[in-house]
């Protein structure tokens, strides 16, 4: 997400083209060297006059701390609203053991992904790409996290659909049926009143910050969740034939708001499950890949790390995943032990069910959608400058371009937002495709590709490829298995989309 739109060519991509955040660049320092080859600075002096180095590289300005923090943002997103439909689909011993895993191999292709940047001189994804495979690896690369974008796109503008009607029911004091509290008609306005404006802005200045304000969203809403499950009784109450008064009066003394005719009440709902198999848990890898992918903002994060080194880069790493390890476990199982099997994929518009009207859950519903809101443009951003230099290469900055480029990738969104039954499908299926490439595929093949000092019967080498035919496993299994389940289950899906 750079400060301009879309003037240079591709290797000329800045850091802050992709990742906001990132302190402006500075004069070149002086570079240090080190004899280790783990703690080897990026791009020493005595390796500058090799060929494979021909980009300049600049001294970084971010502390530790900071980096951590931005790789935090980069990390946490939309998906972690998805987590306890996954954990109600798989259970929570498989749920735990999937999550370490993704979290580890997320680390690994973080690993790659430094060490392949240190042999092949380049610091954006698409360069790399076409340094290991020429026109086809940029283009792989790019689409790639093209894709993921819109997806990231998709679930926000998912999140307004489905929040924003809740807020002015909220507000209202009741539910009825005027076109305000339609969800698709609310998304278009906010897209058009709200999104395409900012989107339109070259310079994005003080946007670049909503991720940040994104980030302690979501720690707030990990904290109502683990509130929320103390307050909300199991088993959850579906009717008033169910309830005698006594009842019912004990729960709206104890739960204010209480929805008291909203969900079931039965004795297996309260049962937490271990292990579990349905239609569904085919969702839940494709969920956590989602929610884990960062990878485009690590090589721009590595080259702003002050007194970068790979074994310093992959400290940020490991601290940054550990700590959304962490808040997404949190958030999953809070959320699950609440709702059970009745959790939905969208885990905020679940409290839907249970409360019709709660302070704290409408501040965290403003402030969730006031975050989301304002991050599609910023997630548009590096969207945009992709397709510019995609189809446009060299050429000056144009508004029509610039214009036709951003409307046509609004009109896109919003339809596949309104278009899309629910949330999930779009979790599951940019997970399985383009968070399954920038996670496992593309890392792992650059590596194989650009170190050469390691040969293919390396314990290294080996170990990328076989890292990356679980990629391709895990992508073409993942992508079968939803498209079985889209044609197979169609009733699960509007049971999803009504949440």
């Amino acid at each position: 997400m750079s400060q301009n739109s879309g003037e240079t060519e591709m290797s000329d991509i800045s850091p802050q083209d992709y990742y906001p955040d990132f302190p402006k660049k500075v004069p070149l320092g002086s570079l240090h060297s080190d004899i280790e080859a783990e703690s080897q600075k990026f791009l020493p002096e005595h390796n500058l006059d090799k060929k494979k180095y021909e980009t300049e590289y600049h001294q970084g300005t971010a502390s530790f701390g900071m980096s951590v923090f931005n790789l935090g943002n980069a990390i946490m997103g939309s998906g972690i609203l998805g987590l306890s439909y996954a954990m109600a689909n798989t259970g929570i011993a498989l749920f735990v053991i999937l999550l370490v895993a993704v979290a580890i191999f997320s680390l690994y292709s973080v690993h790659l992904l430094l060490k392949t940047a240190n042999e092949g001189g380049a610091l954006v994804y698409e360069k790399l790409g076409y340094k290991a495979f020429g026109l086809p690896g940029k283009f792989a690369a790019s689409i790639s996290i093209t894709m993921q974008n819109i997806g990231a796109m998709s679930t926000y503008l998912f999140i307004v659909k489905y929040e924003l009607p809740l807020v002015i029911e909220s507000f209202l004091g009741s539910k009825n049926d005027e076109w305000y509290t339609n969800g698709d008609y609310l998304v278009l306005l906010v897209t058009l009143v709200i999104i395409l404006p900012l989107s339109l802005l070259r310079n994005l200045g003080y946007l670049g910050y909503t991720s940040g304000l994104s980030l302690l969203c979501m720690v707030f809403f990990v904290i109502v969740v683990i509130i929320k499950k103390f307050q909300i009784p199991c088993p959850l109450p579906i009717d008033d034939k169910a309830l005698n008064e006594t009842m019912r009066e004990f729960l709206n003394m104890t739960v204010p708001h209480l929805n008291t005719t909203a969900v079931n009440y039965t004795e297996d709902a309260c049962t937490p499950k271990y292990f579990v198999f349905n239609s569904q848990t085919v969702y839940a890898v494709p969920i956590l890949t989602f929610a884990f992918v960062c990878h485009p903002a690590i090589l721009p994060m590595y080259e702003e790390l002050k007194d970068r080194s790979r074994s310093k880069m992959q400290g940020v790493a490991n601290v940054s995943f550990l700590a959304m390890f962490i808040m997404y476990l949190l958030a999953a199982l809070f959320g699950y032990l609440t709702f059970n099997s009745r959790v939905g994929p969208e885990l905020l518009h679940t409290y839907s069910k249970v409360y019709s009207v709660d302070v704290v859950l409408l501040i965290v519903r403003l402030a969730v959608l006031t975050a989301v809101t304002l991050t599609v443009p910023v997630v548009l951003f590096p969207i945009r400058t992709s397709v510019n230099h995609l189809l446009c290469p060299g050429r000056d900055f144009s508004w029509i371009r610039h214009t036709i480029i951003t409307v046509v990738l609004l009109i896109g969104t919003n339809t596949l937002v309104i278009m899309v039954p629910t949330i999930r499908d779009i979790f599951g299926f940019i997970g399985a495709s383009a968070a399954a490439m920038l996670i496992f595929i593309l890392p792992s093949a650059f590596y194989i590709k650009l170190v050469k000092k390691e040969s293919m019967m390396s314990v290294q080498k080996i170990g990328a490829l076989a890292f990356l035919l679980c990629g391709f496993i895990v992508m073409f299994g993942s992508m079968t298995l939803i498209m079985l389940d889209w044609i197979n289950n169609p009733s699960a899906n509007t049971e999803a989309n009504g949440q």
